[in-house]
């Protein structure tokens, strides 16, 4: 790749504070078929992540942590979490969170495309983003559900994940996150997502 081809933005270093994954997703979550298919999985074709930093408790992805507007301002400062999309047009676009926060969902909340058709269900890939390489190794490892779905992502990368998994902590302060020049929409189990 081409790594060090733009400055890396480092994430600030700083304690997890113990409870910072979100609740969970709510009565439309439901469980993935078991994988099927002829021949090796596509996981095997992808090298592993790379994960050196410590884990957090992560409760596999849910709701924003967000009122019923999803406009809820963080109660103190130290709450605040300020991340970057970069969409497909190489456009950085600053935003604040909150500790908590599912990226997805801030993501949509703040107009940038990112689409999460399945709405957080993990039954797709469409809110599939890059991740700075710095702040990647500090997130949770994707469980196996993620990784299914990210096997079907085009363009995957090592630092590949979903942003319906990825829920905000103090330590992803100044995280980078890129939006991959296309995605994958397919439906599962009939599931039609709401126009936008």
């Amino acid at each position: 790749g081409q790594r060090g081809a733009e400055p890396r933005l480092l994430c600030a270093r700083l304690e997890p504070s113990g409870g910072a994954g979100a609740g969970p997703l709510g009565p439309e979550r439901r469980p993935l078929p078991p994988h099927s298919g002829g021949g090796p999985s596509p996981a095997s074709e992808r090298p592993s992540p790379r994960h050196k930093a410590s884990r957090f408790l992560h409760s596999g992805g849910g709701g924003s942590g967000q009122s019923e507007d999803g406009k809820r301002d963080p109660e103190s400062e130290d709450d605040v979490v300020n991340i970057t999309f970069i969409d497909r047009s190489d456009r950085r676009i600053p935003v604040r969170g909150k500790v908590g926060d599912n990226v997805l969902y801030l993501a949509q909340d703040n107009g940038i495309e990112l689409e999460g058709a399945c709405e957080a269900s993990l039954a797709c890939s469409t809110c599939h983003v890059y991740v700075n390489e710095d702040c990647y190794d500090k997130l949770p490892t994707p469980d196996e559900r993620e990784d299914d779905m990210l096997d079907m992502a085009p363009l995957l990368q090592m630092t590949s994940r979903l942003g319906c998994q990825i829920i905000l902590t103090r330590e992803l302060e100044g995280m980078e996150l890129r939006l991959p020049k296309a995605t994958r929409n397919f439906y599962v189990d009939g599931h039609v997502p709401k126009p936008h």
